[in-house]
């Protein structure tokens, strides 16, 4: 592995570095956007089962906003239950964005990785055939065999630089889905909550094994 790292030269550095920085990104993504995480089971139900029992207190709403991402939405809306139905919208809406931009959390970097590290290494092969060529003009072809090999080090640039574009643009990809589907369900949950305290949907049926239904 380090002969071919030092055969592809110096740009092979900065592929390397993507990789590692890729690698890293694709780890926490995955830790980070668990559903379970993120989306709580059943926690809706909970927390409506909870206000019909013992109400809800500040430090209640404030333990609901730090426990998860789906919880930090829903604490915006029952922070203003007691408000117009626009106001308590609005404070959700205002929090689901935050959430989202957190979520998307380095998907930028991630698919700038994955549109560089290609052109990274065209780049590498580019500079290596213009030192094969260049050492043809001075010396000639000379042996075949010779020639082969400085190009077959030339390309290594490129075969790394795909090698590391094509997983990171997969995840990127697998993350955005993961993101819109966690970010719809959110949206669903806090429709929910805003439907059921302001009265335009019957919470009976709400328990910590189930969620709000109609």
């Amino acid at each position: 592995m380090l002969e071919i790292v030092q055969a592809g030269g110096w740009l092979m550095l900065p592929i390397l570095l993507c990789s590692v920085l890729a690698v890293a990104i694709v780890l926490e993504r995955l830790w980070t956007l668990r559903r379970s995480r993120v989306v709580p089971p059943r926690l809706l139900g909970t927390i409506w089962e909870q206000m019909r029992m013992q109400g809800l207190t500040l430090e209640d709403i404030q333990r609901i906003r730090a426990g998860s991402p789906l919880g930090a939405v829903l604490a915006a809306g029952l922070a203003t239950h007691d408000r117009a139905r626009q106001i308590t919208q609005e404070s959700i809406e205002e929090a689901g964005r935050r959430v989202a931009h957190e979520l998307e959390r380095y998907m930028n970097t991630l698919g700038t990785i994955a549109m560089i590290t290609p052109l990274l290494g065209l780049l590498g092969t580019v500079v290596g055939m213009i030192e094969v060529f260049t050492v043809i003009t001075e010396i000639g072809v000379g042996s075949p065999r010779d020639l082969a090999g400085g190009i077959s080090q030339a390309l290594i640039t490129t075969a790394a630089g795909i090698g590391v574009a094509i997983p990171a643009l997969a995840f990127h990809r697998y993350f955005r889905g993961r993101i819109d589907e966690l970010v719809l369900e959110m949206e669903q949950e806090a429709t929910k909550l805003v439907e059921v305290i302001h009265g335009e949907r019957d919470a009976t049926a709400a328990t910590p094994e189930g969620g709000v239904t109609a």
